[in-house]
């Protein structure tokens, strides 16, 4: 029973590493650098998209994500531990990363079916679309409220031209079951101007014009 305790609290340290991790790189690594390397560049275009699609950038991260678990916590918890500690880490971080990879896609390509998924999508887009510096865990709100960053909005304003298709209806209207979280604001479509100003806002992790 101890050592199931034990690993359970390893699994769960790791997962919450990860989670703690995630608000780290998303805050300073992706948004304080303003484009500056790899990491920032990659997620500030995100901004710019408005949307999610499978690239290459994705196999990178998975194997660094992989790597630190594997290289640096599971040693780590190994030496301090146990071996079965230590790997109990490096699979909770693994988890909470792929957890995290998984819910964030989701939020961009699916509408949600659970209250945790509405949820994650209201207080994702708000950083999206509201505020870019707050809101900076995507999937627990835990180091937004103890760092500060937490907003809770009573609607998040979605520009139209970056409004999600799974808001939408046929007629291109916002969805009646999502009246109460979000509105649709400004006009559709996207001319040379409005794409050069997303993008300048974005990399200066400003939100998007209606």
């Amino acid at each position: 029973m101890a050592t199931a305790l034990l690993l359970g609290a390893a699994f769960a340290g790791g997962f919450l590493l990860w989670n703690l991790f995630e608000y780290l790189l998303h805050r300073f690594a992706m948004h304080e650098l303003k484009g500056k390397g790899i990491m920032s560049r990659e997620h500030l275009n995100h901004h710019v998209a408005a949307g999610w699609s499978f690239s290459s950038i994705h196999l990178l991260s998975w194997a660094g994500m992989l790597l630190v678990g594997f290289v640096l916590w599971m040693p780590l918890g190994w030496v301090t531990v146990s071996l079965a500690f230590g790997i109990t880490v490096a699979v909770g971080w693994t988890a909470g990363y792929f957890f995290y990879e998984y819910q964030h896609a989701q939020a961009h390509l699916s509408a949600p079916s659970t209250g945790y998924q509405r949820w994650l999508r209201k207080h994702h887009f708000h950083h999206h679309f509201g505020h870019p510096n707050s809101n900076h865990g995507v999937t627990l709100p835990i180091w937004d409220r103890v760092f500060g960053t937490l907003e809770v909005p009573a609607q998040v304003r979605v520009p139209r031209r970056m409004a999600q298709a799974w808001m939408l209806d046929a007629h291109g209207e916002l969805k009646a079951e999502f009246a109460d979280d979000y509105v649709l604001v400004g006009a559709l479509g996207t001319d040379e101007r409005t794409a050069q100003l997303d993008r300048a806002r974005a990399f200066a992790s400003v939100a998007p014009d209606a």
